[in-house]
Order: C-alpha cells, then sequence, then structure tokens
C-alpha cells in the first residue's frame, strides 16, 4: 500500500514539473529540447555564455514527433529599466525571436532528437543574448516556447514592432493562441 503512495505522489510530482522558470505564465511543462551548437540546454535553466547563444539554437523533442506547424518565441525576462542603472525600476521583457512554420523534419540527431525546422526568419529574426554586465552580477532568464497553430496562423502585426517590453499574454491571447506546447529556458549572465 505505502509503495503504491509513493508511486502515485511521484507521479503526481513528475506530472507537476513545469519547463519554464518559477513562476512565469504561460507555463509550459512539456519539454523542448533546445540545443546551441553542442551544449543543449538540459536541465531547464541551464546557464550559457553570450559566445554560446550567438546562433540560433536548434530545437526539437526527444520523446515523440511533432505533426503540427508551430511558431517559436524567445524572449529574455530580465532586461533592466536604466541600462545605466539597473536597479532603477522594474526589469521588463524583450523579444529575442519569433520564427514561425516550425515543423518536424522526420529526422533525429546523433542525440536522438527529433528537429523542427522552419524556412522562415521571423517575423521577428533570432537575435542572441547581450545583457549588460552588472554589479553585481544579474542573470539573465532566456524562456523559448513552442505554440501549435493551424495553417491560417498569423502574427498580429502590433506585436511584431516592439520587441522591448513585448507583452506575452497579450499576444497570446490576441493570436488566439492556446498555452504552450513545449518549453524550456537557461541563463546568460552579462
Amino acid at each position: 500500500m505505502l509503495k503504491s503512495i509513493v508511486a502515485s505522489v511521484l507521479v503526481f510530482v513528475g506530472l507537476a514539473h513545469s519547463e519554464t522558470p518559477p513562476g512565469f505564465t504561460p507555463e509550459a511543462v512539456a519539454h523542448l529540447d533546445v540545443i546551441f551548437g553542442t551544449k543543449a540546454v538540459s536541465p531547464p535553466g541551464t546557464s550559457l555564455t553570450k559566445a554560446d547563444t550567438q546562433k540560433q539554437p536548434t530545437i526539437g523533442t526527444s520523446d515523440t514527433i511533432l505533426n503540427g506547424t508551430y511558431p517559436w518565441l524567445m524572449m529574455d525576462l530580465d532586461v533592466p529599466a536604466s541600462f545605466t542603472n539597473p536597479s532603477a525600476g522594474p526589469r521588463r521583457t524583450n523579444l529575442h525571436a519569433m520564427i514561425t512554420g516550425f515543423k518536424s523534419t522526420g529526422q533525429k540527431t546523433e542525440t536522438g532528437i527529433n528537429t523542427l525546422t522552419s524556412t522562415a526568419t521571423g517575423p521577428v529574426k533570432y537575435v542572441g543574448p547581450a545583457p549588460p554586465a552588472e554589479t553585481p552580477p544579474h542573470a539573465h532568464r532566456y524562456v523559448e516556447l513552442l505554440f501549435e497553430t493551424n495553417a491560417t496562423f498569423t502574427v498580429p502585426q502590433s506585436y511584431v514592432q516592439q520587441t522591448l517590453g513585448f507583452d506575452l499574454q497579450a499576444f497570446v491571447q490576441k493570436a488566439g493562441l492556446a498555452p504552450p506546447v513545449r518549453g524550456n529556458w537557461f541563463n546568460v549572465t552579462g
């Protein structure tokens, strides 16, 4: 009896695991594999360098092949309100990428990742992390999300032109998106 209770608790805890930063919404509970060159973002919250993240990563899944079409977003959650005085005011977001049309290639990498690719480069082209040096050092959290869409999905233009202060929740609502199907995040310190 005790073993079955422990097993049930472990299953529940496993199901409740989030792939996005603590307190972040919308939460993603399924893992998005993200690989910068040879460096995998695993586990979520891994620390990387600016140099590691300058080229757009390879994304995919290691547990199943996704059969839909997906936009991929990456955003910095920790942009200082003032670059000359980072502690003056609340931090804000910056959209680093919004690329539509990701689909499964049907192929696996050497490490067993079912890759997703897109021929698109936007509507917001990938820009690598470049957090400013701060005293004391402040790690910036970069969250990556994959949303499922249909063939008629279009990105509302008002969300393409303002990357600094990007309001993800308003974007999700305006675009009619369901919660993200996959997520991951990493840290880069300036």
